[in-house]
C-alpha cells in the first residue's frame, strides 16, 4: 500500500534555503563527491530510480529514524507552507545518510540535520489550500501540519484522491 505522508518544507528561512538547493532542480547525485559518499546500493537504487544521475531531494532529522524506515519507493510526499499544499512528490529512494545529507543542504553548526534522505522521482508544484484539505474527512480546520506526518489509509486515499483532482493530468 502506498503511505501519504505531510512533510512542511517553506515554514523557516533555512526550509526555503534547502528547498532552493534540491527541490527548485534536480541536483547531482552520481559525480565523484556525493556519489563517493553514497552506499553501493544506495547508489544503484538511485540511479536506477533517476538514470539521468540528477534527482530532487528532501529529508527528515533523526528524531523520524523509525518512521523514515518504512517510506519505500512510490510512496507520496505532500510538501506544505505558506497554508498550501505547494508540491506533491513520488518517493524514488529512501536512506539514511548524514555525510550525503550535509552535502546537500550544507546546513549551519547547530542546525537540524536532514539525516533520512529521499529522491523524488516525481515532482509537480499544487497550490492546493490547506483548507481543500481540512474539508476531507478525518482532518481538522486549522491544523497547519506542523511537523512530519503520516496518515492512515483512509486519510492517505482521500488526499490522493484531492491530489488527482487538483493537478492536471
Amino acid at each position: 500500500m502506498t503511505q501519504v505522508f505531510v512533510q512542511p518544507s517553506y515554514g523557516t528561512p533555512e526550509a526555503r534555503r534547502c528547498w532552493s538547493l534540491t527541490l527548485d532542480r534536480p541536483v547531482p547525485f552520481d559525480d565523484a563527491g556525493r556519489g563517493a559518499l553514497l552506499a553501493p546500493d544506495d547508489l544503484t537504487r538511485l540511479a536506477r530510480a533517476h538514470p539521468g544521475g540528477v534527482a530532487r531531494f528532501w529529508g527528515a532529522t533523526d528524531r523520524h529514524d523509525r518512521r523514515m524506515r518504512t517510506v519505500e519507493a512510490g510512496d507520496v510526499v505532500l510538501l506544505t507552507g505558506r497554508k498550501l499544499v505547494l508540491a506533491v512528490g513520488e518517493v524514488g529512494h529512501a536512506f539514511r545518510n548524514p555525510a550525503f545529507a550535509r552535502s546537500l543542504w550544507n546546513p549551519a553548526p547547530g542546525k537540524c540535520l536532514w539525516v533520512n534522505v529521499y529522491s523524488l522521482r516525481s515532482f509537480r508544484p499544487a497550490g492546493i489550500p490547506y483548507e481543500a484539505v481540512w474539508a476531507l474527512p478525518g482532518f481538522t480546520t486549522g491544523d497547519n501540519f506542523m511537523g512530519l506526518r503520516f496518515l492512515d489509509e483512509r486519510k492517505g486515499a482521500a488526499v490522493l484522491d484531492l491530489v488527482a483532482d487538483h493537478l492536471p493530468a
